[in-house]
């Protein structure tokens, strides 16, 4: 839902005669104060005394009968309440259905079982209450469990444990997998689409209706896409010939997840997202509608609601596609936005002349919203933090699809007993085919809307949303679906808990609502409170948002306009001899673009700046709270000049946009967080006296504001020497200190290069402490330096290293692949702790580099202010010309080396592409990489240990990551490996 004006939408096949203000209204509520969007919604929810008296009667019948019946019952609902996620064995449970069936290793398996299977109470769960699959399930990890613990007491299970023993691990991970195969028979309805429609028969012998999803997991690269693609094209021949027409509302359907059928499905990529996007939906759309089927978009993280709205309106307005009321979406009742999102797709579907089919659900990415919120720094949550807020919205919502069947089809999808019971109230007795219908997840809720179903009951249609795709694959997906609805507080969990009262169960969340005021959940506290009381978190923006992207623009606007300058900031001004060095800064993504100029300290400058340094004693002998007064207020500074400290962290550094946010929050925090410790620890010390600081380019900002501050709140005098590439940041930098409340004696900047300023500032017998970030080889240099002083000198070093990733065979391949496309390029592989030689085990290495290889070319390089663009330039010629040497030497030794190519627009600029490096021994590597550049080596699974000490045997490592499910295995690693 983007910001268009009326009269200039430019969307693929939407009508420019739609009107926009339902968009921009629901827009507007996406961070709006929770109250504010509750306390509307209330009235349109509440219901008369008679209807609510009317829907806990009817509640409260389902919910009995469905209790008695729990014993035949044989849903993910009974197994999610046998093995809850509170106990040991539930957690076991659902790591080994996300991990075993994708081991492909017999060793890494046999881990995996150990880890999880072992230590668990299995036989607790098994009685005569129990279905038989739960039992079943239970009886398989028991056996397999007691194996291998080895010895057991002489019971009849101790007993057969141990003749099971005598065949010894296969026969462990036989019982082991029969036990997921049978949880994931619940989760997936079929491997194919043709298992998954035969196993639909008996449910639709009995009336229910099926939309079939093909796939769990987001596509990375292209090939996933096509594979995807090729799956749906099958799926809905297949699902249109056994339908023979019976239309959308009594027939099957599909739904269709977005983010499969483009890599890139984020808002940031949203023209390029939408343009790939709409032939393939097109596509598909019209094979729905040859055969009549629904087609349903399904809903996923509020980042890309937007996008999957503009795409169903073109949709919609596609003249191919007109006279078929198939095409449908998904609405999620926990955004802010939901309810006039809703008033939007009704004037959707009137003005395009489709009747839409609107699934209402409560969500399913909740902890994933908030804590994006979090780490963010979002102003407030897009999701609603109370439960009772959730179904308040879902309640109006349906309502207002109630109020609008002439031209929406409402879908109501939920496991609730009295949400259900409510819906069957509003909707009215009179009810025909394809005036409404409720839909449940596969194998969830099925004693629940059995009686729904029944004749002798409501007699009203269900569909089945139905998981479809290979166990493997799928299952991780699943498991992190299912989470939420396994959670002790949802219905799910609590509809088969004997001891929870139904009053409870069936409380009012209208009444809930109106009680707390719609205010948030008091244990959710905002992003930008989540440090309270101690500090405030730094404020984050979204640049989604039309109003913050056009901030940073107009910023940058303004700073091209004007050249900045960074000389010596010293106590007192000293008039230039004309003699210093100076030279231009050129911005690395574009080497048109001259920022401005420096003007190198000169030997009066810092002999002056010492002599200041020594003379001051007023910011020493203030009081611990002033100072960290002083920082708090600076971190405020940061803050309310972000705008125009990205546009500087954009055009000297060759930040990205999203880098260049992440600078100035953590320059911020940085302030906040050492004056918070300034104050709540005891300083047993007195201050060391006039501390060094030198700091580096690939954090200008950040780490520049952080030395500067640690130093300054512990009560020191600072002599600053910024990296010569990004003295104009630093520079602005100290003039916001010396606003904040820094004497100019106590704090002053010396810009230069570091053989001359830096070398010069550390051999002076005057320096009292030296904070350094930078390479282990300048850090110890400075330390031989240092060390030929008359008098003791603090050296606090930061050094980069050779960091490490080693995946094992039970990592989720996406997930690991995503992560190390963040670590090894983000910020152009240009931070101390990115990712420089990824470990991989042998058996799963050709599937993971395969993918990693096709997601690389999905990155965009070029300038930073571009949202699109996701790796940025090298720092400078020489930093570029250092790394290409390296890799032809990489190519001339033999081995393999391979880069995405550069576009078009990188011409300007200094860049170098993603590139990987195949390694066979992790000797082969020269040395740090300071680059987009990553390593890789296979090992095999019994050389872990080895692996670790090599290591350790490169040096020094900022950090080491691990994927891997087996909790053995990551302890063994953090035990053994020295990095940190």
């Amino acid at each position: 839902m983007s910001h268009v004006s009326p009269g200039t939408d430019q969307r693929d096949g939407a009508s420019p005669a739609l009107e926009l203000s339902l968009r921009d209204r629901a827009r507007s509520l996406i961070y709006a104060p929770e109250a504010a969007c509750v306390l509307p919604l209330i009235e349109e929810a509440r219901l008369t005394a008679k209807d609510r008296s009317a829907i806990v009667s009817s509640a409260r019948k389902l919910v009995k009968t469905v209790r008695t019946k729990r014993r035949r019952a044989a849903g993910l609902d009974t197994l999610m309440r046998e093995f809850s996620l509170s106990s040991r064995e539930g957690i076991a449970l659902m790591r080994l259905a996300e991990a075993v069936l994708r081991v492909p290793d017999k060793t890494t398996l046999d881990a995996l079982i150990r880890d999880k299977v072992g230590a668990a109470d299995w036989g607790a769960h098994m009685g005569v209450d129990s279905p038989w699959f739960v039992n079943a399930t239970a009886w398989g990890l028991m056996i397999s469990g007691r194996v291998t613990q080895g010895a057991q007491p002489e019971t009849d299970r101790g007993v057969l444990a141990r003749l099971v023993a005598k065949g010894g691990e296969p026969f462990v991970r036989k019982g082991v997998e029969f036990a997921v195969r049978l949880l994931a028979e619940r989760f997936v309805s079929g491997a194919t689409i043709e298992d998954a429609l035969w196993r639909a028969a008996d449910s639709s012998a009995q009336g229910y209706t099926h939309s079939f999803d093909m796939l769990g997991e987001s596509a990375i690269n292209e090939e996933q896409v096509r594979r995807h693609l090729t799956d749906y094209v099958r799926a809905i021949h297949a699902v249109g010939a056994a339908d023979d027409r019976r239309g959308p509302y009594a027939g099957n359907g599909i739904s269709v997840k977005l983010s499969a059928l483009y890599p890139r499905f984020e808002d940031a990529h949203r023209e390029r997202a939408i343009s790939a996007l709409m032939p393939r939906l097109r596509t598909l759309a019209s094979l729905a509608r040859r055969y009549d089927i629904g087609f349903n978009i399904d809903a996923e993280d509020c980042d890309s609601l937007d996008m999957s709205v503009d795409i169903l309106e073109a949709l919609a307005f596609d003249p191919d596609l007109a006279d078929w009321h198939g095409l449908g979406c998904v609405v999620q009742a926990y955004q802010k936005r939901a309810r006039p999102l809703i008033d939007h797709l009704i004037e959707v579907a009137k003005a395009s002349g489709h009747r839409l089919m609107i699934r209402l659900v409560k969500g399913a990415y909740w902890d994933t919203e908030i804590k994006r919120a979090q780490v963010q720094g979002f102003c407030d949550y897009p999701v609603f933090t109370r439960k009772a807020h959730t179904d308040v919205s879902y309640l109006a919502c349906a309502r207002r699809l109630l109020a609008a069947r002439d031209v929406v089809f409402p879908q109501f999808a939920t496991h609730n007993a009295l949400t259900a019971a409510t819906i069957h109230r509003l909707a009215g007795s009179q009810f025909s085919l394809g005036d409404w219908e409720f839909q449940c997840l596969h194998g969830m809720g099925e004693a629940l809307y059995n009686e729904v179903l029944g004749r002798n009951n409501w007699a009203r249609p269900v569909r089945i949303y139905c998981p479809v795709g290979n166990h493997a694959r799928l299952l991780p997906y699943l498991v992190r679906r299912i989470l939420e609805n396994g959670a002790n507080s949802s219905f799910v969990s609590q509809l088969v808990d004997q001891n929870l009262a139904l009053d409870s169960l069936l409380a009012d969340p209208v009444e809930e609502a109106s009680n707390n005021q719609g205010a948030r959940h008091d244990r959710i506290p905002l992003p930008v409170e989540l440090f309270r009381p101690e500090r405030a978190n730094s404020r984050g923006a979204d640049f989604g948002e039309s109003r913050e992207l056009e901030r940073a623009r107009q910023a940058l606007f303004r700073a091209a306009a004007s050249q900045s300058e960074a000389g010596p900031i010293l106590a007192e001004d000293l008039p230039p001899s004309g003699l210093e060095e100076r030279w231009s800064v050129i911005n690395p993504a574009d080497h048109e673009d001259e920022v401005g100029e420096v003007i190198e300290a000169s030997d009066k400058a810092i002999e002056a700046a010492w002599s200041a340094a020594t003379q001051e004693s007023s910011w020493r002998d203030q009081s611990a709270s002033h100072r960290a007064t002083v920082m708090h207020r600076m971190a405020d500074l940061i803050e309310a000049n972000r705008d125009d400290l990205i546009a500087l962290c954009l055009r000297e550094a060759g930040k990205t946009l999203n880098n260049a946010l992440g600078e100035v929050r953590e320059a911020a925090d940085f302030c906040r967080y050492y004056a918070c410790r300034a104050t709540e620890l005891p300083l047993v010390a007195e201050p060391l006296g006039v501390v060094v600081c030198i700091s580096p380019w690939n954090f200008p900002l950040a780490i520049f504001v952080g030395q500067v501050a640690a130093a300054l709140v512990t009560g020191n005098r600072v002599l600053a020497k910024p990296a010569e590439q990004t003295s104009l940041i630093a520079a602005e930098a100290t003039r916001l200190f010396h606003e904040a409340g820094v004497p100019r004696g106590a704090l002053q900047l010396l810009p230069g290069r570091g053989e001359v300023v830096g070398a010069a500032l550390i051999k002076d017998p005057r320096v009292d402490g030296v904070m350094f970030t930078g390479s282990t080889e300048v850090a110890q240099g400075i330390h031989r330096e240092l060390v030929t002083h008359p008098k003791p000198v603090r050296l606090i070093a930061e050094t980069g290293g050779i960091n490490a990733m080693i995946v094992d065979s039970t990592a989720l391949p996406n997930q690991a692949v995503e992560d190390v496309l963040a670590s090894a390029f983000d910020s152009a592989g240009q931070r101390c702790s990115s990712l420089r030689v990824l470990c991989v085990q042998r058996d799963i290495a050709d599937e993971l580099l395969i993918m990693l290889r096709g997601a690389m070319r999905e990155r965009v390089m070029g300038e930073g202010m571009l949202r699109t663009t996701d790796v940025g330039p090298v720092i400078d010629a020489t930093a570029a010309q250092r790394i290409v040497s390296y890799l032809e030497r990489m190519r001339g030794r033999g081995f393999e080396v391979g880069s995405v190519s550069l576009n078009a627009d990188c011409a300007r600029g200094q860049f170098v592409p993603p590139t990987l490096v195949e390694i066979t021994r992790l000797g082969d590597i020269e040395g740090e990489v300071f680059g987009p550049v990553l390593h890789v080596l296979r090992y095999d699974a019994d050389q872990l240990s080895e692996l670790v000490e090599e290591i350790n045997a490169l040096g020094f490592g900022l950090t080491l990551g691990v994927h891997s499910r087996i909790d053995a295995t990551v302890i063994r690693i953090v035990r053994s490996a020295r990095v940190g």
